[in-house]
């Protein structure tokens, strides 16, 4: 399916991952240092892109890289010479296909993990681990048993296996020192009968102590979710005058559809406005952000049209601001889908005359408005490319017809090409080695590293 991690470059060293594996290469030659390999675990025991080979990152602090395998392990290694320092099984016997596939988060001393496969029935949960060591130092459930605060979100049978799984790196402020994190959606994804209500935390983000993971608030996208919208995309954390007033914020262009900004301190809700012109699921957000949802889009038996599709308005891949133009960027997806309580529950809806679309867009924070945009040339399926936005006023993506490219991220402006014939999986990064800024990007199984000339 292509390699979909993101490097890390410290001290002259790139860390890359893909299944079950961990390379260290020289960042200025790509020469191979070391490369660590664990089997791959059985697939029917799994479900979702973990069984099917995704791996996007891993996470350095001092003399160690920690990286989440398939099965749900979180693994610490030799930064220098790749061997096993520690692992632990973040389930822990726990019911459930399991898997995991995005990068831990360092945060202080502590790695923290998220698992996947909520499309399956389990219990979604956030875990940190003593980098040194492994010992769990806390773990935050996603879905409360019954009886505990939030339980009353839920009215059914579906609690036990809710879902709501973290299956996306979260983000940090240092400042707060608030780790926020996103969370999946509940279980079963399309069929609501057993868990009427809200569905807490799922399809929510959820800001917690790092040291403790207690909470501190959380803000729900998609109250009882029945298009399967996780919330599992980056969260962007900015610190701009809003409206005229200085704010912490948090953005995020959700799957649902809607881009929102928070304010990160305290949850608050400060604006909500759709970056796709396909969205049917809802007729708009209420004063605190909550969707007025469109009773003829909901599921059911036979089958309804609703957009947007399954795998959302956007997904996991990064999206990006730029503090100097004042934009924030997504690559969005104008499309639909035929949305089934049971059995095969979501299936393409094809309009000839309407075709899908994937289209980069910048948004004016401010309004949510829409400044620019280009429409890609291709299948929106073979481009799951994120964003890079450097403050030499570039923006950095892969396009759908398998080139990398760079534009101008005030206006737009295509400036650069360079056709890999990829199917996009990753999302790029910058780095300095030597004095000379390089981007670096996956691109089918192959690393790409380019030089930025002055």
């Amino acid at each position: 399916m292509g390699l979909q991690t993101t490097p890390l470059v410290a001290d002259g060293i790139m860390y890359v991952t893909a299944p079950n594996q961990v390379c260290a290469l020289a960042s200025d030659t790509g020469r191979e240092i070391w490369c660590y390999t664990r089997n791959r675990a059985d697939a029917t025991k799994i479900s979702g892109d973990a069984a099917k080979g995704a791996q996007r990152g891993a996470a350095l602090l001092g003399n160690k890289i920690f990286f989440s395998t398939d099965d749900a392990h979180i693994i610490a290694l030799n930064r220098l010479t790749g061997a096993l320092m520690w692992q632990v099984f973040m389930p822990e016997g726990l019911p459930g296909a399991y898997g995991a596939t995005a990068a831990p988060l360092v945060v202080g001393d502590l790695v923290v993990a998220g698992v996947g496969g909520g499309d399956a029935p389990l219990r979604g949960f956030i875990a940190a681990y003593k980098a040194d060591t492994g010992e769990e130092a806390w773990r935050f459930w996603t879905i409360p048993k019954r009886g505990e605060p939030k339980s009353e979100t839920w009215v059914g049978n579906a609690l036990e296996v809710g879902g709501g799984a973290t299956w996306l790196t979260g983000s940090y402020d240092p400042s707060l020192d608030t780790l926020y994190w996103p969370v999946g959606n509940p279980y079963p994804d399309t069929d609501g009968t057993e868990r009427k209500g809200d569905n807490l935390y799922t399809d929510s983000v959820v800001a917690l102590n790092p040291k403790t993971g207690q909470i501190k608030w959380h803000f729900q996208f998609t109250p009882h979710d029945l298009w399967d919208w996780d919330a599992t995309e980056p969260l962007v954390l900015v610190d701009e005058v809003f409206q005229g007033k200085p704010r912490k914020l948090l953005l995020q262009a959700n799957r649902n559809g809607f881009f929102y900004v928070l304010d990160r301190t305290n949850g608050e809700y400060l604006l909500g406005t759709p970056f796709v012109k396909r969205l049917t699921w809802a007729t708009g957000l209420d004063p605190k952000g909550r969707p007025i949802v469109n009773e003829k889009a909901k599921p059911t038996m036979g089958g309804t049209v609703t957009c947007p599709a399954v795998r959302g308005a956007t997904n996991w891949y990064s999206t990006a601001y730029n503090p100097q133009a004042k934009l924030f960027y997504v690559m969005a997806v104008e499309d639909c889908n035929l949305y089934r309580q049971a059995g095969s529950w979501f299936v393409p809806y094809n309009d000839p005359a309407n075709p899908p679309q994937k289209i980069l867009r910048a948004l004016d924070i401010q309004t949510g408005k829409i400044a620019w945009e280009q429409v890609q040339i291709g299948a929106p399926e073979s481009n799951y490319t994120g964003v890079l936005s450097t403050a030499g006023g570039l923006l950095f993506y892969g396009e759908s017809g398998g080139s990398f490219a760079a534009a101008d991220a005030k206006s737009g402006k295509t400036l650069w090409h360079f056709n890999t014939s990829a199917v996009w999986r990753a999302s790029p990064m910058t780095y300095t080695v030597h004095g000379k800024q390089h981007i670096a990007v996956a691109a089918g199984g192959n690393i790409l590293a380019f030089t930025l000339n002055d």
